[in-house]
């Protein structure tokens, strides 16, 4: 079980990493140099079809995997511990996610216009970072890096 659940992990983080890389280095640059919301919003309706999933499954086995390495859940906030560490950090991380994810949603593409790209980018650049750091997180279980 443990393995499928990070085989389901791993490919999910790779579609929202992957997706959200393509975002910020590929398409953000050349909506921002050609003013173009319509570019913005043509590659987010047809990514979020797999990202969002992506982003579900990821959730829903982080949370399993983290139940399996520590079945009581508040030692995944004793910060004495280096496995707690981080699961702690890669929910610190999912909050920020979030809470960037919603207010793009209900508050920036709602009103996206040429006048506001550069916010839209201020919500890109940190998702897509925050999406890098949990996959060197998600390593940071074997490889023992913040141990």
């Amino acid at each position: 079980m443990h393995g499928l659940l990070l085989f389901l992990h791993v490919v999910a983080a790779t579609i929202w990493t992957g997706g959200h890389l393509v975002l910020a280095i590929v398409v953000l640059p050349r909506v921002l140099k050609e003013r173009s919301p319509a570019q913005l919003l043509r590659f987010e309706s047809g990514y979020e079809k797999i990202g969002m999933p992506a982003l579900l499954v990821q959730v829903v086995t982080g949370l399993m995997l983290a139940w399996r390495l520590l079945p009581d859940f508040a030692q995944w906030f004793d910060l004495s511990n280096p496995i707690s560490r981080l699961v702690a950090l890669k929910l610190l991380f999912l909050a920020l996610t979030l809470g960037f994810a919603i207010d793009a949603r209900l508050r920036v593409i709602p009103r996206l216009s040429e006048e506001n790209l550069v916010a839209m980018a201020w919500h890109i650049i940190p998702v897509t970072v925050f999406s890098v750091v949990f996959v060197f997180l998600g390593v940071s279980f074997r490889a023992g890096w913040l141990h």
